[in-house]
Order: structure tokens, then sequence, then C-alpha cells
């Protein structure tokens, strides 16, 4: 097997076959010493992908990463980059063609369904008060500021990490952005307006 090249540029086959492409997705990955740290893919191709994360792999370290809508992969650290770190993605060609599809569905949807797409129109519930769940059970009062068919933005004492997994309420969803008084919720899956109603007594049209 043709070992991964200690470079980010992708190869001459991923130049003409793929593309790379910036998505907003989620994920865990672990290092070589077995430690486990959540992280954002900012783009990526079914060759390389680059993360932004807390905890930066050193050039030549293994990685495995399970991705939200992708699943695992694997790979090998190619560089540090100023917030996270970039890899080669080790993986048969026919796993990079799935991933080729994978990363395509991505990005349209993304351009449909990004939480901070105002095509969702944002409103402010009548009933505000919720609570956000973690996934180790810790909960918190929260104050929901304005939500939509996608996400929330909510007022809260606490600021769990970006990628972070979580529950608003009974909706699924990760931690995407911080700000002053809170943060800011992508919801796993795209809500319907009665299920939002249903859930935070939103207003009717």
């Amino acid at each position: 097997m043709r070992s991964a090249a200690i470079d980010y540029a992708p190869s001459q086959a991923e130049r003409r076959n793929f593309q790379r492409v910036r998505v907003k997705i989620y994920g865990r990955f672990m290092l070589e010493d077995r430690t486990e740290h959540p992280c954002q893919v900012v783009d990526m191709s079914p060759g390389n992908v680059a993360f932004r994360t807390d905890r930066i792999g050193m050039p030549g370290e293994k990685v495995i990463a399970y991705i939200d809508h992708i699943g695992r992969i694997e790979g090998v650290v190619t560089r540090t980059l100023q917030d996270g770190f970039a890899m080669t993605v080790i993986a048969s060609d026919r796993k990079k063609d799935k991933l080729a599809a994978q990363l395509t569905w991505l990005a349209n949807k993304h351009e449909l369904d990004l939480p901070e797409d105002r095509r969702h129109e944002r409103v402010a519930p009548r009933n505000p008060t919720s609570v956000l769940q973690l996934t180790d059970g810790r909960q918190y009062q929260c104050r929901i500021i304005d939500l939509s068919l996608s996400g929330a933005a909510i007022e809260i004492d606490v600021k769990p990490a970006i990628g972070i997994q979580v529950m608003l309420g009974t909706m699924r969803g990760q931690i995407v952005r911080h700000f002053e008084d809170g943060v800011a919720i992508e919801f796993a899956v795209i809500q319907r307006p009665e299920t939002l109603d249903s859930e935070f007594n939103t207003p009717r049209a």
C-alpha cells in the first residue's frame, strides 16, 4: 500500500476525481495515546480532511475519527494548523468513492440548512424556558432567545465545548457556536414547524 505523503496537497488522482468541499460537521477522534477529543471538520475530500480542535495531533501520528454523517475514517496527520490539524485519509478506492458521494450530499445539504441560513425564519417561543442536557446526564436551565427549524440560540450559564452533543428539551443537536451570554445549537435533523410548536409553543404565522 502506498504510504501517506506528508503533504496536505491532494494527489494527482485526487485532483482529477475529487474536490475538497467546505462542510461544517462534527465528530470525535482518537490519537495514538488512545485519548478521544471532539472536533469539527472544516473541509474534506475523500483523500484529506482538516479538523478544528483544541487537541492537535502531531505529523505522522495515526488518527481514527468518527464523523457525523460520514462514519469511521482512519488517517495520518500531515500538518498542524493554527486551530487544528490536517490528515490524509487511508482508505480503499471503493471507500473513497463512497466518501465522495457522502461529501457531495453533505455539501448540497449544507447549502440548504445551515443553522445560520435565514431562509429558516427564527422566532422567539412563547415559553422560552427549557433544559439543556449533556450526554453525561448533567442538566442546565436555559432560556431560548430564538429558534428555527434547524437550530436555536440559548442563554445559559455554562458553555459546553463546540461539537458536544446535547438535548434541548427533546431535540437532539450539537453546540456550534459560543456568544457572550450563551450558545448556538444546530439540530441533528431539520424540524417540522408543528414539532417546534408542540415542544416550545412557538407563535403561529
